[in-house]
């Protein structure tokens, strides 16, 4: 392994930082929203079953959203289409809190719906743009890697910020804050000579109605990603039981936060390595550490073991989902790649729903519940290594996608 760059180096590339924190500035209602909505329902005298319900809808309409908001994007570029959506998810988040959610819970499920629905394709935008920013395939694996490991961020402030806001404030205030900074962080992405210069690549035939699903080796892919979602979403509600059980209320939110900078040092990491072989071989190989990174939780009952033990998969996770990221570049039909990296998020998005769901549902067995993680992240594994010959790509790596008005590496600069 051979040192490539670093994050200072990289940050320091022409529309680098502001493609990036953008990006995660206009992603926080992700992490903001459904907490905000939970707060607001619960203000307005609802039931915890109505607001976690809304919650549950809001996650699930982002995740079916994206794909066709990403197919979109394909075929219109990014300017037009996530504009438009950012326009609409504002507006309905501004409106919600106006909304009495027990009186109306018809209306407020309508509101929570559209806003997830329009949730603006802004990470599967920013995959896309990598390749014209950075033409480097060291430095655009980079990049990638820190973008994947600073995802995390925006479940660690988003929370705790609409959490600050609803105590000070009201979960009003909480609400309008987050359509700002989702509306905020739009706007420095769209305004970038980048994204407004960014234009999809010429498409040699159609793929039909399934898009990049056409391709085996995707649709296995996206399956394999969602046990990795079903691990980050049991783990969350592991980490709610164990915090329960010790009559300690913080480990729910620095087990969390621990799995997060666990990412964002793995991505620092990741990124600064070439890494040998194939990419598939990398993928498998992240996909078997990720599984083996969680079984020492399944034995963890203190507090400070539990927290400390929950960062080591969160450094392997930047490696499977930067992997993944660069398999759909690598399979994906020409003109669909927008539209691909949004079906790996939402693969992710849905696993994570399942693995809430299913950890919920084993709430009363902790030990199964400890296990959970570790058997989401096997599942990742077990496809991969079954679907194999469908994912064989060549180690070298992203095929550019996209085209600009003028040549990549003038507009770049």
């Amino acid at each position: 392994m051979t040192s490539t760059t670093g994050s200072g180096p990289l940050l320091a590339q022409r529309h680098v930082a502001r493609l990036l924190f953008g990006t995660l500035i206009g992603r926080l209602p992700n992490g903001m929203a459904p907490v905000a909505i939970l707060l607001l329902v619960a203000d307005q005298g609802g039931s915890l079953k109505t607001g976690g319900l809304l919650c549950a809808l809001y996650g699930l309409a982002s995740a079916i959203g994206q794909p066709v908001l990403g197919r979109m994007v394909d075929r219109r570029g990014q300017t037009l289409v996530t504009a438009t959506a950012v326009v609409f998810t504002t507006a309905c988040l501004l409106v919600l809190p106006v909304v009495e959610a027990a009186a109306r819970p018809g209306l407020a499920a309508a509101l929570v719906a559209l806003a997830g629905l329009s949730t603006p394709p802004l990470e599967a935008g920013l995959r896309a743009l990598w390749p014209v920013v950075l033409p480097d395939e060291a430095r655009r694996r980079a990049a990638l890697a820190l973008d994947t490991g600073a995802q995390g961020l925006i479940y660690v402030t988003g929370p705790p910020l609409v959490a600050v806001l609803s105590t000070t404030t009201g979960p009003r205030t909480a609400m309008v804050v987050s359509a700002a900074l989702g509306l905020l962080g739009a706007v420095v992405v769209l305004s970038a000579a980048p994204s407004r210069r960014w234009r999809p690549a010429p498409v040699p035939h159609r793929t039909g109605a399934l898009g990049p699903l056409v391709h085996p080796g995707l649709r296995w892919l996206f399956v394999a990603v969602s046990g990795t979602g079903l691990a980050l979403g049991a783990m969350n509600v592991w980490a709610v039981s164990l915090a329960t059980d010790l009559g300690m209320d913080l480990l729910s939110g620095l087990i969390p936060a621990a799995l997060s900078l666990g990412s964002l040092v793995g991505g620092f990491l990741y990124g600064r390595r070439t890494w040998p072989g194939s990419l598939t071989g990398q993928l498998l190989t992240a996909a078997a550490l990720f599984a083996a990174g969680w079984l020492p939780l399944t034995a963890a009952t203190g507090p400070v073991c539990s927290v400390a033990l929950t960062a080591v998969p969160g450094l392997l996770l930047t490696a499977v989902i930067t992997s993944a990221f660069l398999a759909v570049d690598a399979l994906a039909p020409p003109g669909t790649t927008t539209e691909a990296y949004a079906w790996l998020i939402a693969a992710v998005g849905t696993g994570q729903a399942a693995g809430t769901a299913l950890a919920g549902a084993l709430a009363e067995h902790p030990h199964l519940g400890a296990a959970l993680p570790a058997a989401g992240a096997a599942v990742t594994l077990i496809v991969l290594l079954a679907a194999h010959r469908h994912l064989s790509v060549p180690g070298a790596t992203a095929r550019r996608r996209g085209r600009h008005r003028r040549t990549p590496a003038h507009a770049a600069r």
